[in-house]
């Protein structure tokens, strides 16, 4: 059986909500709330398995009770159950713990799959949601060396040999002129001072195979 309580400040999307998970013979409903600050002191006190959580709520939004339930009682699945999914709402539900992201647009019976899965300790996230979330992620591992242009990598990774100017500018057939101007380009965007420490970053980032 997996303990659930619903918080949501809509007593009509809740009480709906409610009534279904009820007919669910594997769902047993211990507690609800309509605020975030009502809906942690009840989660702290019923101790449930999983809780929905909705995030934009009159008194204390779903963020600020995620964190605070997360804090006191950490094994505790927290599906955000919500409308929204813009940036200022996702990143900040996720790192304040959410188990879970899923859309109010959701089925019935989806939010009882992704209310079963959490009681396995499996995530369930909303495909918008994951998109803005690997966007992000994407963002954080970009490295300095991915703003170079194709031209500008491959004369980087000729210093990372060891050539000179003049053999890298025999090697790709371009003017030692260009070279140097590539040279000058790279040492800037990368915020290096010189071909050595040029050098040096393409052997610590492993750019040559």
């Amino acid at each position: 059986m997996i303990r659930v309580v619903v918080v949501d400040d809509h007593d009509i999307v809740r009480k709906g909500i409610i009534a279904y998970l009820q007919t669910d013979e594997e769902i047993e409903v211990v507690g609800q709330a309509a605020s975030g600050r009502e809906g942690a002191a009840v989660i702290l006190k019923e101790k449930p398995d999983v809780v929905l959580m909705d995030l934009m709520m009159d008194d204390g939004n779903g963020i600020e009770a995620t964190a605070q339930v997360m804090a006191e009682y950490p094994t505790c699945k927290i599906i955000i159950l919500t409308s929204f999914y813009d940036d200022q709402q996702v990143f900040p539900a996720i790192e304040a713990g959410a188990f879970s992201y899923i859309l109010k647009t959701s089925s019935a019976s989806e939010i009882v799959d992704a209310i079963k899965k959490a009681g396995q300790g499996e995530t369930v996230i909303e495909p918008k949601v994951a998109g803005k979330m690997m966007t992000k992620y994407r963002a954080q591992t970009k490295q300095p060396h991915d703003d170079l242009t194709e031209r500008e990598l491959e004369v980087l990774l000729c210093i990372g040999e060891g050539m000179t100017n003049k053999e890298i500018s025999d090697k790709l057939y371009i003017g030692i002129k260009t070279v140097k101007t590539h040279v000058s380009n790279i040492l800037s965007k990368l915020d290096l001072g010189d071909r050595t420490q040029a050098a040096v970053y393409v052997h610590r980032n492993h750019l040559l195979k």
